[in-house]
C-alpha cells in the first residue's frame, strides 16, 4: 500500500507565547488627539509606536506619533519621509526611544494593515501592532495588540496573520479618571478636584471590599489560594504608614481643607479676572 503523501503547512515566526505588550495611557491618548485632528477624507489615523524592549520580552510602549498616509481598497501610500523626520526628533530628547510597531485607529484589523505592518517589519523585527477604537462605540475604548504570523509552505510564504498578544495597560487613578472621561461622548462639565476625589475614594472602597472578598474566600476554602496575589496582598499591606486612627483623621482633614483653601482661592481669582475684564469693557465704552 503506497503511503500517502500529505502537504505540510506551518507558521514561521518567534514564539508569541511569551510576547506581551504594556501601553502608557499618555500613548492612548496622544492617538485619540491625533484621530480628532485628523484630515476630513481620512477613515483612520495611523502612526508608529516608540518605547523599547524590556529583558523578559514585553514590548514597552511608551510614546507614538501619527503618520500622514493616504489609503484606498488597493493600496496605502505612507509619507516616509515624515516618518524618518519625526523619528530623528524624538531621538534627539529620548535617545533610548526606538521603533517597536505602529497603530491604527477603529476596530481590530483591516485590509491594508498588511502592506502597513510590511512596512514596519523593514524597519524593526516583529513589530507590534496596536488598534485602538476611538469611536467608544460600547462605552469601552476596546484597544488591542497584535503581532503577524507568517503562514508558509516550506520556504514559500503564503500569507501572513494577525495574531493577538496580551496587552497590559496600566494607568495612575488620575489617567484613569481622564479616560473615563474620554470614553464619554457627551459630559455637561469637568469633574472638579473634590468630585474627582469623590470618585477615586468609591472606586479604592470597591477595590478594598474584592479584596476582602477574595482573602475570605480563600480563608473558607471556596477559591483556591494564589501565592503571587497573597504576595502582592502582603506588600501592598506592608508599605502603608502605620497610623492611628486619630492621626489619619487628621491628615485626611488637612488635606481636605488644603483643597477647599485652594478652590476658594481659584474662585476669588476668576470673579476678579471677570470684574477687571467688565471695567475694560465699560471704560473703552465710554471713551
Amino acid at each position: 500500500m503506497a503511503a500517502s503523501k500529505h502537504t505540510v503547512l506551518q507558521f514561521n515566526a518567534p514564539s508569541t507565547a511569551s510576547l506581551s505588550a504594556k501601553v502608557h495611557p499618555l500613548v492612548i491618548l496622544n492617538i485619540c488627539d491625533c484621530y480628532v485632528r485628523r484630515p476630513d477624507q481620512a477613515e483612520r489615523v495611523i502612526g508608529t509606536l516608540l518605547g523599547s524592549v524590556l529583558p523578559d520580552g514585553t514590548v514597552d510602549v511608551c510614546n507614538s506619533y501619527a503618520v500622514p498616509h493616504t489609503e484606498s481598497s488597493e493600496q496605502v501610500a505612507l509619507d516616509i519621509e515624515y516618518h524618518h523626520n519625526m523619528l530623528v526628533s524624538h531621538q534627539k530628547v529620548n535617545p533610548k526611544e526606538v521603533i517597536v510597531g505602529w497603530y491604527s485607529t477603529g476596530l481590530g484589523v483591516r485590509g491594508g494593515s498588511a502592506l502597513i505592518h510590511d512596512f514596519y517589519s523593514r524597519e524593526v523585527p516583529n513589530p507590534v501592532h496596536l488598534t485602538v477604537d476611538t469611536g467608544f462605540g460600547n462605552g469601552e475604548g476596546t484597544i488591542k495588540a497584535y503581532v503577524s504570523v507568517n503562514l508558509a509552505l516550506g520556504d514559500l510564504q503564503l500569507a501572513a496573520q494577525f495574531q493577538k498578544i496580551p496587552l497590559d495597560l496600566r494607568m495612575l487613578e488620575a489617567e484613569r479618571l481622564g479616560l473615563d472621561i474620554l470614553k464619554t461622548t457627551a459630559v455637561d462639565k469637568l469633574p472638579n478636584d473634590l468630585e474627582g476625589m469623590e470618585v477615586t475614594m468609591e472606586r479604592l472602597l470597591a477595590l478594598i471590599d474584592d479584596v476582602y472578598k477574595y482573602v475570605d474566600d480563600v480563608v473558607e476554602g471556596r477559591v483556591a489560594a494564589d501565592n503571587s496575589i497573597g504576595r502582592f496582598i502582603a506588600d501592598t499591606v506592608a508599605s502603608l504608614p502605620k497610623l492611628s486612627p486619630p492621626a489619619f483623621d487628621k491628615l485626611v482633614n488637612e488635606s481636605l481643607q488644603d483643597q477647599l483653601l485652594l478652590l476658594y482661592l481659584s474662585s476669588i481669582i476668576r470673579t476678579q479676572l471677570g470684574l477687571v475684564e467688565k471695567l475694560n469693557t465699560a471704560a473703552d465704552q465710554i471713551l
